[in-house]
Parts: C-alpha cells; sequence; structure tokens
C-alpha cells in the first residue's frame, strides 16, 4: 500500500504521478513524459509526493486502485486522472479519463499530453483567482484593523466579503495553497489573522460544518484578534519575548477586541464571544477570565485550535516555523490547553489523511 506524507502542498515545479506495477511501461511512459512536464514515477509501496501533481497516471489492477485512494486525496480541486483499465471500465467521473491498458502508447501519450495542457491552463487560472482573493482579503483586514485602531466603525459588509473571500478560495484550491500565498506577503497580524480563517474554514468544512455555521466560524476567525488593533506595533512586532508590562498590554486584547464589537453593536453573542475567549484554557489557566471545561463553547475551541496551530506554523523573525507534525504534537501534548476530541478531528485536515482521526 503506498505511504501518503504529511501535508500535501501546491507543487513550485509542476509534475504528473505516474504509479504503474508494469517497469517496463512505466519507464517509457517517464521519458516521453518528462519531455513536456516532471515526472514522477513510482511503483506501488513506494511513498506518494507530499506535493499536489498536476496529473495523476494509474496504470494498475482495480484492486489497487481502491487501496491507494486515500493517499491520493489531496486536497482542494479533484486531480484530473488518466487511468489504464484493466478490465472492466470504473464508472465514469469528471476530470477522469480511461483508456484501455493495452492501448499504444503513442494514444497514451496524446491522452497525457492533451490533459497536461488543460490542467495547466486550469492551475493558471485558479492562481490568478486566488491571488486576487488574498490581495481582496488582506485589503479587508487591513481596513478592518486600521478602522479600529482610530475608533471609526467598520463595515459588516466588509466582514461578509472576507469571508466569503476565504471560503471560496480554500474551497477552490485548498488551505495549503491559500497559506502559500498568503504567507508570500509580510503583512503582520494580518497574515495571521488570514492564517486563522483559513485554518477554521478547512476545520469546520471537515467536521461538516451548515453554511450559517461554517460563515460564522470564518467570521469570528477574522475578528478573533482585532483587539491586537490597539496594541503598539514595537510590542506586536517584537522579536523575542515580552517584559511583564509588555505582556500585561497584549493580553489586554481580548477584552479590547470584544468591547470594540460590543460598542460598535450588532454583531453575535458567540462571535463576540469568540473575540474575548479564545486565549483561555479548558483547565481555567487562561485569560481573560480564567474559563473553565464547560464554560468554554464549541466555537471558541475550535477558533483556539486554529490560532494556536497557525502561530507555531507561521514564520517569525526569531524562530523557524513548525512542520504540521511538530505543531500537532506540540498542541497534543499542551495538556489541560485544548479540546482534545476536536484537536483528534482537527489533525486530519491539516495532515491530509482521514486515517489519523481513527
Amino acid at each position: 500500500m503506498l505511504a501518503v506524507g504529511p501535508l500535501p502542498r501546491f507543487s513550485v515545479t509542476p509534475f504528473v504521478l505516474l504509479i504503474s506495477d508494469r517497469p517496463t511501461e512505466r519507464v517509457g511512459l517517464e521519458r516521453a513524459i518528462a519531455l513536456v512536464m516532471d515526472c514522477w514515477a513510482i511503483s506501488p509501496g513506494a511513498a506518494v509526493p507530499h506535493e499536489r501533481p498536476h496529473l495523476i497516471i494509474l496504470d494498475l489492477p482495480p484492486a489497487q486502485v481502491a487501496r491507494i485512494e486515500p493517499a491520493l486525496s489531496y486536497p482542494g480541486p479533484r486531480i484530473p486522472r488518466l487511468m489504464l483499465v484493466r478490465g472492466e471500465p470504473a464508472p465514469a467521473a469528471p476530470q477522469i479519463r480511461q483508456l484501455p491498458a493495452v492501448a499504444a502508447r503513442q494514444v497514451v501519450l496524446a491522452n497525457a499530453f492533451a490533459m497536461i495542457e488543460e490542467a495547466t491552463r486550469s492551475a493558471q487560472v485558479r492562481e490568478r483567482r486566488l491571488a486576487e482573493h488574498v490581495s481582496q482579503a488582506t485589503a479587508l483586514v487591513a481596513e478592518l484593523f486600521d478602522s479600529a485602531a482610530l475608533g471609526a466603525r467598520f463595515q459588516r459588509a466588509d466582514i461578509d466579503r472576507g469571508t466569503e473571500l476565504v471560503l471560496a478560495a480554500v474551497s477552490e484550491v485548498g488551505i495549503a495553497a491559500w497559506l502559500a500565498e498568503v504567507w508570500r506577503h509580510d503583512i503582520g497580524v494580518y497574515q495571521h489573522t488570514l492564517g486563522v480563517a483559513g485554518h477554521a474554514a478547512t476545520f469546520g468544512a471537515q467536521i461538516g460544518l451548515g453554511r450559517a455555521d461554517l460563515a460564522r466560524l470564518v467570521s469570528s476567525a477574522l475578528l478573533h484578534d482585532i483587539g491586537k488593533s490597539r496594541i503598539p506595533i514595537e510590542i506586536l512586532n517584537k522579536p523575542g519575548p515580552l517584559n511583564p508590562e509588555e505582556l500585561r498590554l497584549m493580553q489586554r486584547h481580548p477584552d479590547i477586541g470584544a468591547d470594540l464589537l460590543l460598542a460598535q453593536g450588532g454583531f453575535e453573542d458567540a462571535v463576540i464571544d469568540v473575540v474575548r475567549h479564545h486565549h483561555e484554557r479548558l483547565d481555567g489557566k487562561g485569560y481573560p477570565d480564567r474559563l473553565s471545561g464547560p464554560a468554554i463553547s464549541d466555537l471558541v475551541r475550535i477558533v483556539t485550535i486554529c490560532d494556536v496551530y497557525s502561530a507555531l506554523t507561521e514564520r517569525r523573525t526569531y524562530r523557524q516555523p513548525a512542520s504540521a507534525a511538530e505543531a500537532l504534537a506540540i498542541m497534543t501534548d499542551s495538556s489541560g490547553h485544548l479540546d482534545t476530541a476536536l484537536l483528534r478531528a482537527f489533525a486530519p485536515a491539516m495532515l491530509g489523511s482521514a486515517a489519523l482521526a481513527a
């Protein structure tokens, strides 16, 4: 059975993933495909690459195809597949093309090249759209923080628009591509906000939230750190530990943010609850209100997990980002902080393997 790596991501260099149990055919196809696009050709039992391929070619018996399906479930849009069929063809499905395994190599290559061209065009369109979504979302978040810093009212329509941008982008390309685009920009607290919102959108979809609940979750994530708009920039960007006075001021940001939303009016209690309590801990050792156990809502627990994970995996001037596996290990070991049942559900969304939820 094929092994799967920890976190699929969009490859910098486009490539075709070819999986075949016929060595001679595998070598021949690999050499020809490599003339137009990099080709990673592997046999059954080899590790599937972490990177997201542009095209998957499967030259395997039906039983082996069924066994490797979980390893090929990359986040984002379904990857086009060319299947060399042995026996009865599989049910027709979008983005899947089937040929008999006995088809001439020239026929197989003609179809592969056509699919590569089509996949490349689609990827370019998605990349342009993703860049536009991130740019617009960044501008909206920056406007929210600037308005909050100046004591001006901000528009609910902007929050709703930001929520829709995050949901649309993450649904189309997946969390890895969203983060890669967000991380291309040095935008400080805005970068963290968009990362938490992206993780919230991914996690919410993973656990099957309905549309209204999913939108509420992402809106809460976009606003969770709005209180930092009133924290001095030299504290926010300090490349090292805060002194006691700086820490005291930083730990006021949940109350500041919740009070800002209350003063503006029109925000759901559940959203304000997230803003005020996303630094609480289940063991009662968090802040600002030292809530514990049942007093902490599910929405707060979800955003807290996304917030902690984002903080651990983001770039910092004073440390390297943790990998997905490292961050989840740290979070799991943080006894009394996070909801363990939700954390078990969160892991597959980040690691790309539903088996990890078992």
